[in-house]
């Protein structure tokens, strides 16, 4: 996976022509990411290929950490289609592109990242997130 990651990050830095900028490139990533979250909802007011039904996650007190999981609720009923789960995982790949790019002017490996971020979900396990 290092060299996978690694080759997918010098692609980007080679890719990256225009929005050479730390601001165009932060700007581009932040608009990635509003279109990935725009692509999910045309999935559900557009397509309708997935529904969301969302309220209060109803967890019964005293449950287990390893218990937690099967209470909580993604929300989502249905599945992406086709068309949808492409249209979203383009933008997914946009958002990767730019932030492989920021990384890159900023000088920091995606891959030492993704190690870090494994340390600390081996280390803590669920105690990491909330």
């Amino acid at each position: 996976m290092d060299m996978i990651l690694q080759n997918y990050q010098n692609m980007a830095r080679e890719q990256l022509l225009r929005h050479r900028s730390i601001l165009d490139i932060i700007t581009k990533y932040q608009e990635a990411a509003a279109r990935v979250n725009r692509a999910v909802v045309k999935a559900v007011t557009d397509c309708g290929c997935i529904e969301i039904h969302a309220g209060k996650q109803q967890i019964p007190e005293n449950v287990s950490l390893d218990n937690l999981k099967n209470y909580m609720d993604s929300h989502i009923t249905g599945s992406v289609c086709s068309n949808c789960r492409n249209i979203i995982e383009d933008e997914l790949g946009n958002q990767l592109f730019y932030m492989a790019s920021l990384a890159n002017t900023l000088d920091i490996s995606l891959y030492d990242i993704i190690l870090r971020e494994e340390k600390k979900m081996t280390t803590l396990g669920k105690y990491q997130f909330r």
